[in-house]
């Protein structure tokens, strides 16, 4: 495993290092059949930065990517930070509003668009771009617009450059020579990436994440894995997500390992992309699991290397059976974008759905606090988890261009993660709920994630969410709801109801049911609740109270 010094905690750094030490050993393969050496990856970065810096790219210029998964997306991304500019990469999904919001936060100077995505850049306005901007550093300066559209990936049509943009192709500047001296050389403390959080009851935030933040994921990741040289990592999570960039593929640079990357997570590809790139630990993240597990299961299901795999969360109801089946280890962690990962699971522990291990305390400090007071709460009580850092620049250094939301989130020097979670006897992290997702039933707690997991294991349901919803009749507190994806014409509330009654608390049972046709999610596989939550109860929702449903006491 690379050992750098922490003041050389920096992904430029890393690759360099990997880049003499390896050579032209195979780093990363991609679905497509392409392929990238350690050195070469050092070496075509070099060529593109070299394109960047003949486009006028500067220090702490913003340079967006809209791209899959793909050999042009990591050399872009190393190839921005090796001209000290800022990586923001977008999330492939986004278009309308939610790309303009992104595109007039970070102000970019040049986008990269993956040929295939290109119409997302008609449903925006790049002309409204507001250029009173506020850079890295927080002082008022002189915004820029964005000069260059670069294609990654022609496609099958042409495309129109972004207003007031000029067109690139990403061939072009990659084939750009005379690199040497375009390098910039950045410190820990440098702002190298910003990535956007998702927004559930407000506008996404842009996390400002220094080189030492990015490199301090990966570094722990590789440690408490223990992952080698001889591991190769299967990626089927986003690259412009935190699990799959910081995490996964930076994590498998410092430990020497090989990567494979896929365009996207399929659960009925997965298993024969694990076996067919002789995978040995993966990560999945949200839904990603369980849907996996929810596959038929064969006779083959342990014809492969993979010994390790991620899973945030795991569920009892399927976490033992998913690492019996599958003849591997399950393992967990806890953290965010903007607090990287404070506490990943022991690999000699055994699986206990929820626990997210023990605090890597020589880097960061975790406490559980009333979310209201922020007064420390004793062992074992459920509030919410707070952390700050031990090392400078490995953590967010705020969200771009929202000071307000910064300083909301370090309410009392603590960052406020918005998650519910409890610390043992043993100082063991748990993490139980997102806070807004706990709902508040009789004065119980209850975690929406537990009843969702137990009406996901019907016969007849496809995939849930649970939501609190207020009523009248509720005393200022909430109601439960679910809201269900049924497999087939299997609608009856009443037997989903009996099935509740039988494998959870009297209080968490739901008391309203909405059959529905499908659930938004994140393109990580996480569930957006909001729209369920603002629309509360419907004419479509089902009432067990209306209905006469009586749940028998114990």
């Amino acid at each position: 495993m690379l050992a750098l010094p922490k003041n050389q905690w920096t992904i430029v750094n890393a690759v360099k290092a990997q880049a003499q030490q390896y050579g032209e050993r195979v780093f990363c393969t991609f679905a497509d059949g392409s392929e990238l050496t350690f050195a070469g990856f050092d070496r075509e970065s070099d060529a593109l930065a070299s394109g960047l810096a003949n486009l006028g790219v500067e220090s702490q210029d913003r340079v967006m990517m809209l791209g899959y998964n793909s050999k042009a997306f990591l050399i872009t991304w190393l190839a921005v930070m090796k001209r000290g500019a800022i990586f923001v990469p977008i999330n492939t999904e986004l278009k309308g509003a939610f790309l303009q919001h992104q595109f007039q936060n970070c102000a970019p100077k040049v986008i990269f668009v993956d040929g295939e995505l290109r119409h997302a850049l008609s449903t925006i306005d790049t002309s409204t771009i507001d250029t009173s901007t506020i850079d890295t550093n927080g002082a008022d300066t002189a915004g820029v617009e964005v000069e260059y559209t670069v294609l990654t990936n022609p496609g099958a049509a042409p495309i129109t450059p972004l207003a007031r943009s000029e067109l690139r192709h990403y061939a072009d500047l990659a084939a750009t020579a005379g690199q040497a001296d375009q390098a910039v050389t950045p410190v820990p403390a440098d702002i190298c990436t910003i990535m956007y959080t998702s927004g559930t009851t407000g506008p996404s935030k842009g996390v400002l994440m220094p080189q030492g933040h990015c490199f301090l994921f990966g570094h722990n990741a590789a440690r408490c894995f223990a992952v080698t040289a001889d591991d190769v990592m299967y990626i089927c999570m986003p690259l412009f997500h935190a699990m799959g960039l910081p995490i996964q593929l930076i994590g498998s640079l410092i430990a020497g390992a090989s990567v494979h990357v896929v365009r996207r997570f399929s659960a009925t590809r997965w298993l024969d992309d694990i076996r067919a790139c002789g995978a040995t630990i993966t990560f999945g993240l949200g839904v990603i699991p369980e849907f996996i597990f929810r596959q038929p299961a064969t006779p083959h299901d342990r014809d492969h290397q993979l010994r390790k795999m991620v899973a945030v969360p795991i569920a009892n109801e399927w976490g033992a059976a998913f690492e019996e089946r599958f003849g591997l280890k399950l393992l967990q962690g806890y953290g965010m974008t903007e607090c990287n990962i404070p506490s990943w699971y022991s690999l000699t522990d055994p699986l206990v759905p929820g626990r997210a291990g023990p605090v890597i305390d020589e880097h960061f400090e975790v406490r559980i606090v009333d979310s209201q007071t922020d007064e420390l709460l004793p062992i074992g009580e459920v509030g919410e988890i707070v952390i700050r850092p031990k090392q400078p620049s490995c953590f967010m250094a705020g969200y771009f261009r929202m000071p307000e939301r910064t300083v909301e989130a370090w309410r009392n020097l603590w960052f406020h993660s918005g998650d519910a979670g409890r610390i043992d006897e043993h100082g063991r992290l748990y993490f139980v709920d997102r806070i807004k997702d706990c709902i508040r039933r009789r004065g119980e707690n209850i975690s929406s994630f537990e009843i969702e997991q137990v009406l996901n294991d019907h016969e007849h349901v496809s995939e849930s969410a649970a939501i609190g919803v207020r009523v009248e009749d509720a005393g200022g507190e909430e109601e439960v709801k679910a809201c269900i994806v049924p497999i087939g014409n299997h609608r009856d509330p009443v037997v989903l109801l009996d099935w509740c009654a039988e494998r959870m608390p009297r209080y968490a049972v739901p008391r309203y049911i909405e059959f529905v046709s499908a659930l938004a999610k994140t393109p990580t596989g996480k569930l957006q609740k909001q729209g369920f939550k603002d629309a509360g109860v419907t004419n479509d929702t089902w009432d067990r109270e209306a209905a006469g449903y009586v749940i028998a006491r114990d």
